[in-house]
């Protein structure tokens, strides 16, 4: 059996990853969607696809798992702003038009 193409891939009918999976998402889940946090469980998981043949094998360093790609010092954004009270766009006061609101002197210029 082949693996598939780069850029496929099947689903897991066998079920043979399914516990790899589950554990990344509930990671995600817990860490509120902050992945470089489960960064090792997903990599267990596309592991497991590779030795399942669910995809071709690669090297997972060049996936973005080698010890140079480490996210290292990452803050959560606190919402500061926010929690102050801004809007982002709010500051902009002009009135802003769609293309099918506009006048013919508008949408062709002055020149016709």
């Amino acid at each position: 059996v082949r693996p598939p193409q780069r850029g496929i891939f099947p689903l897991d009918h066998d079920a043979e990853c399914r516990p790899k999976m589950e554990s990344y998402l509930n990671c995600l889940k817990s860490s509120k969607d902050v992945h470089h946090k489960c960064k090792e469980l997903s990599r267990d998981y596309l592991q497991c696809r590779m030795d399942n043949k669910l995809m071709s094998e690669e090297n997972l360093d060049s996936l973005g798992y080698g010890k140079d790609k480490e996210v290292i010092g990452a803050e959560e954004y606190d919402k500061s702003k926010e929690k102050a009270g801004f809007i982002a766009g709010k500051h902009i006061n002009k009135p802003t038009k769609w293309w099918f609101q506009l006048s013919k002197k508008e949408w062709y210029g002055d020149d016709k």
